[in-house]
């Protein structure tokens, strides 16, 4: 029987392990995850639990060096960058040049407090070295696994009457596919309540199997390896320090964007790119208030994750030749927009508006790894090179004004302009393991995921998508997880 280890255990590395699991009776799986298991179902959508008290107390957990700390939204208005809840900062330093870029420590990762956006990336930005067929249904069996849904929120009066109006101005010259409609969401919807997609759905069919394993408050510290091929893993026990040596007969490394690399950097396994081309598209925000006729004033139930009649996110998609940002739509109860000082007039009156904006991808933008300090998990420390060159600020310029048209086309513009939200903000990074066709210097990884030069190491993850992207890309990270699952399969069935 073959043994995989796999690192990390948010959607990633989840999908990973169900594919590989559903393909191969004779596979073991273990994943190990440095953090704890905050809820039970272990990697549960922190929303949907009971109470908010329980949800409060399992997002304390997921931080990290400040486990335990309660957030101080407060600050939000001040100017100064704090983690969202659950998260904790990669770097808490003024002169941070990514200063919102966060993680959490749990298990299910970040998989337990996303916002469940699955959009479909449009053209240029899925490789175009990807043969299309397979990801379009690599794409819907991720899909599958996360329960997306266009139809939770599709007849609520409120989103359906705000795109009606939307497409009235934005479907024009665009295929059907790419009209505004609902926002792909990972949800399903039960008893008048809404039960966001967390990790535990993904494994859910393996929760009693005798060959998936999640091993929480472990860090895998290093990747043993002989130069081209993963033996095993070395792993520490974050509780008691002890550590221990596990055999694999192959790795599959989905950290995150900083983990991941961190842990190929530790290992020695150090390719020209890695850690380099760090993506992340910048954020542009505004706020709108409905007219009378867009407004629905049915109330809202008082029942924790009940639907509204204002609830949903609407989605005009990325056009990279016509609208050249991926919008999100989103009534308040969904927004991270703060409303501040404002009170809302009516139920539903106030709609905000985020536009994810492409960045131009180069080399120089990355996350480098010291040799001689130590992270709050004792791994290289990170830093993170990230700058907004002249295409980039063109293009942040060329956002706010389709923020301003959007906004007008919707209702009356409130506040003091669009707010550009700081680098790290949209918590998507990308790149830092990229996808590649060659061996060439310019990427970590081939098409299957699999490190240059090794037979059964793997990586996984948002770090390797090589290309700008506007939209939220865990869907199609998930993708290319369940691609690198079948090479993996192929690979311990020999």
């Amino acid at each position: 029987m073959s043994h995989v280890v796999v690192v990390g255990s948010g959607p990633i590395g989840s999908a990973f392990a169900k594919k590989l699991h559903d393909l191969n009776p004779s596979v073991t799986i273990t994943m190990f995850e440095v953090g704890p298991a905050a809820t039970k179902p272990l990697g549960r959508h922190v929303r949907t639990l009971d109470s908010d008290a329980e949800m409060v107390e399992a997002q304390q957990k997921c931080q990290g060096p400040h486990a335990g700390r309660a957030h101080d939204a407060s600050k939000m208005h001040t100017g100064v960058v704090t983690a969202r809840p659950g998260t904790f900062l990669v770097e808490e330093k003024p002169d941070s040049e990514m200063p919102a870029t966060a993680m959490s420590a749990n298990v299910g990762g970040m998989g337990a407090h996303w916002t469940c956006a699955c959009p479909r990336f449009g053209a240029g930005e899925v490789p175009e070295f990807i043969d299309r067929a397979e990801y379009d249904s690599d794409l819907s069996e991720a899909w599958a696994m996360l329960k997306v849904t266009q139809t939770a929120f599709e007849n609520f009066p409120m989103g359906k009457q705000l795109r009606e109006i939307l497409g009235a101005k934005y479907n024009v010259g665009r295929t059907p596919d790419r009209f505004v409609q609902p926002m792909p969401l990972a949800v399903e919807v039960r008893d008048d309540r809404a039960w966001w997609t967390g990790t535990d759905v993904i494994v859910s069919s393996m929760a009693n199997s005798s060959r998936f394993e999640i091993v929480s408050e472990t860090l895998v510290t290093e990747v043993i390896h002989d130069g081209s091929k993963a033996t095993g893993v070395v792993v520490k026990d974050v509780k008691t320090g002890e550590t221990r040596e596990v055999q694999a007969d192959a790795v599959f490394v989905a950290g995150d964007s900083i983990r991941t690399p961190q842990l190929l950097f530790k290992s020695g396994i150090r390719p020209r790119a890695l850690g380099h081309y760090l993506n992340d598209h910048g954020q542009v925000l505004g706020l709108a208030e409905l007219p009378d006729s867009v407004t629905d004033t049915s109330g809202n139930s008082a029942k924790r994750g009940s639907l509204s009649s204002y609830s949903g996110v609407s989605w005009i998609p990325y056009d990279r030749e016509s609208f050249p940002v991926h919008a999100q739509i989103m009534q308040m109860d969904a927004s991270p927009i703060p409303l501040q000082d404002l009170k809302e007039p009516r139920p539903g009156a106030y709609v905000g508006v985020g536009l994810f904006v492409p960045k131009q991808v180069t080399f120089e933008d990355s996350v480098e790894f010291s040799e001689t300090e130590t992270d709050f998990f004792g791994m290289p420390k990170p830093a993170l090179h990230y700058k907004w060159n002249d295409e980039d600020n063109r293009r942040f310029a060329e956002a706010k004004v389709l923020l301003a048209e959007v906004l007008d086309t919707i209702g009356t513009p409130l506040g003091n302009g669009p707010i550009t939200m700081p680098p790290g903000s949209s918590l998507h990074y990308l790149g830092t393991v990229r996808m590649g066709q060659s061996n060439d210097g310019t990427s970590v990884c081939d098409q299957d995921s699999k490190i240059w030069g090794f037979e059964n190491l793997y990586v996984g993850g948002n770090g390797v998508i090589p290309t700008e992207t506007a939209g939220n890309p865990t869907p199609t990270s998930m993708a290319f997880a369940i691609k690198a699952a079948r090479a993996v399969n192929k690979g311990v069935s020999k």
